[in-house]
């Protein structure tokens, strides 16, 4: 596959000026979603965390009160499940993202087409690149520390976002960020 093939595949319909928590969910509304998928690490709760950061908690108990949620994550581990557990929410685990096979399943249960579900999380090459191939809006999040603030020591995604500047596509929020709105 050829530089050029894969570019729009990698392309975020929207790059999230903060971690999951700055995501405007009536704007999300408004443009027809319905449906969230949301990846765990680093997403909802920072790597080898069990616990998910109040912020995030409260965050999500607004999104449950007018979508559909489901966690879709890469990790094998029990974390995944424990996290699921305490925000009693279902997810699938060891998903292969962005193998498609998973998230297929995952709609299925969620009962909506893809056109109204997006595909939230913090990995271009795993969370967006599912969801592009999908047909799904895909937000990329900023990675989330310990305290539920931004993680400064993500070198991953930033290495990510210079890859979106290698293939002449958007780094920047720009204006259409549902947190900007």
């Amino acid at each position: 596959m050829s530089r050029l093939s894969l570019a729009p595949w990698l392309q975020p319909s929207v790059i999230v000026a903060g971690t999951i928590t700055a995501i405007d969910l009536q704007v999300l509304w408004s443009r027809g979603i319905r449906g969230l998928v949301l990846d765990v690490d680093q997403t909802l709760a920072p790597s080898h965390q069990l616990t998910v950061p109040e912020n995030v908690r409260c965050w999500v108990e607004q999104v449950r009160a007018h979508f559909k949620i489901h966690l879709l994550s890469n990790n094998p581990s029990h974390r995944v499940a424990w996290v699921a557990k305490e925000l009693n929410l279902p997810y699938c685990l060891a998903a292969a993202k962005p193998s498609r096979r998973t998230l297929r399943q995952v709609l299925k249960t969620i009962n909506l087409p893809p056109t109204q579900v997006a595909m939230v999380g913090d990995r271009l090459l795993t969370d967006v690149l599912v969801g592009n191939r999908m047909g799904m809006m895909t937000l990329l999040v900023k990675p989330i520390g310990p305290n539920g603030q931004p993680s400064c020591q993500d070198m991953l995604y930033r290495t990510e976002l210079s890859l979106l500047k290698v293939l002449g596509l958007s780094s920047s929020s720009g204006g259409s960020s549902p947190g900007d709105d």
